[in-house]
């Protein structure tokens, strides 16, 4: 007998209108309709009177599947439905490997449905615009173990991600700890929507924020889906912006757009934050050491700056308060990488007095170096200033004698000499100041490239 086909078929969410000609079609022309018992209703119109109907419950799928092959292969046209997108958490994969392991010969075709986050995505906005993943809580055929590498993976890669089978009488506690995996890697108020009965009569529309999600909002019947760090709310409408619009849609008119190098800067933040234990650092202390490692490549460098509690913080406070008005580095490779924009906005002086022309004759009458010369003037000049130092450790170790004997009254330090002779003496010198905000970049690491964008963190604080 000449062998018969079978068509997987997605008859979408469930609404007649989200089915495509292609299913409809197929239904129609069909032999035989294979179903689970309560998808059918769905279908029914477009079902033939002469056609035999095998509908079964729950868990029944591998003997739905095996129905559909002995019809097959008895020569008739087999209908096998899925409900949303066949292929996804639906009937395509099993028919196929069926029709491998049986070593049959029936034609199978897939037909292509909407998926139910797709009908719920559609419902809530447009917040699959980006790279997205789905993912099922179902544990029935998946460990719990891998399922959790799954959901850690997709949060920490920052995808969009759907979420099926989120909760069900017995498994309760899946989602919960889902939210709980998100929040370690996403910030409170990425949006969260989730549907329940998308494109059925009971629809039910919600968005909220991951911070305020209550999974015991959801059932079986529910797609959550949570956003990415683009993700935004507006106007009501979950969107994932693709990247047309360089700003916020909450941006006003009248704010330009980031330029090339901001978001090359912007994007080299977010693959530092992935991989660095940063939930527990305080705002202005992780800041700095973002600067500091994106300047460097840098990862040892989680462990080796300092900073004093609030010292970012309170160097903004007064430099841009104008309590102080000058910035002194120790030489003038720090000087020139410090942002002249960002100076010149906060009405900011930086110098520095290595090449002034005092500084060479009070070094060789002294029996100092230049640095510590250039150094002892700039106290006598701006006393209060935010001094910084990128190489010379001696110039360092003068700062710290004057401010014991009083002649210097630092606004902050920040400290990152590099080199191997006295350049972790001069920074353990700088530590008992406790009065005096420091951040200090410790052990013998260090350099002008990364005191310069330690000054840049503290005079771009807000935009933390």
């Amino acid at each position: 007998m000449t062998s018969g086909r079978i068509i997987v078929v997605g008859i979408g969410p469930g609404a007649e209108a989200d089915m495509t000609t292609a299913v409809v079609s197929a239904l129609r022309e069909a032999d035989v309709v294979v179903a689970y018992h309560r998808y059918y209703p769905f279908v029914a119109p477009f079902v033939s009177p002469e056609a035999e109907r095998i509908l079964s419950g729950m868990k029944q799928e591998r003997q739905r599947a095996s129905a559909a092959f002995e019809r097959a292969e008895s020569g008739k046209r087999v209908c096998v439905v899925s409900s949303g997108d066949a292929g996804i958490y639906g009937m395509a994969p099993l028919i196929l490997e069926m029709r491998e392991a049986r070593g049959s010969q029936v034609e199978v075709e897939v037909l292509p449905g909407i998926s139910a986050f797709q009908k719920a995505a559609a419902l809530l906005g447009a917040p699959m615009g980006h790279d997205f993943c789905v993912i099922s809580l179902s544990d029935l055929m998946t460990p719990w173990a891998l399922i959790e590498r799954r959901i850690r993976a997709a949060a920490m890669a920052d995808f969009v991600t759907a979420i099926y089978n989120p909760r069900s009488h017995e498994r309760y506690w899946q989602l919960h700890r889902l939210r709980q995996l998100f929040l370690e890697e996403r910030n409170p108020e990425t949006p969260v929507g989730f549907v329940r009965q998308a494109g059925r009569p009971d629809e039910r529309v919600s968005l909220t924020t991951l911070g305020q999600f209550n999974p015991d909002e959801v059932d079986m019947f529910t797609v959550v889906i949570i956003g990415n760090s683009q993700s935004q709310r507006s106007n009501g409408r979950f969107i994932t912006p693709r990247g047309y619009y360089p700003q916020s849609l909450t941006t006003t008119a009248t704010t330009p757009p980031p330029s090339l190098g901001q978001s090359i800067m912007i994007e080299s933040f977010r693959t530092i934050l992935s991989e660095l234990d940063h939930e527990a650092m305080p705002l202005g202390h992780k800041w700095a050491l973002l600067h500091a490692i994106h300047t460097t490549a840098d990862f040892s460098l989680s462990t080796l700056l300092h900073t004093d509690p609030q010292a970012v913080e309170q160097l903004y406070e007064r430099l841009s308060s104008g309590a102080n008005r000058v910035i002194i580095t120790d030489v003038t490779m720090a000087l020139s990488g410090i942002r002249k924009g960002a100076l010149q906005r906060l009405g900011l002086e930086a110098k520095c007095y290595l090449h002034d022309p005092r500084t060479a004759p009070l070094a060789s009458s002294a029996g100092i170096t230049r640095t510590q010369a250039a150094i002892r003037l700039a106290v006598a000049d701006h006393p209060e200033a935010l001094f910084v130092f990128g190489n010379a450790p001696t110039a360092l170790m003068e700062l710290c004698r004057l401010m014991r004997q009083g002649k210097a009254q630092p606004a902050g330090v920040i400290a990152a000499p590099v080199g191997f002779v006295h350049v972790e003496e001069s920074k353990h010198m700088l530590l008992p100041f406790a009065s005096t905000p420091k951040i200090i970049v410790t052990g013998r690491k260090g350099g002008s490239n990364i005191a310069a964008t330690l000054v840049n963190a503290v005079l771009t604080y807000p935009d933390a």
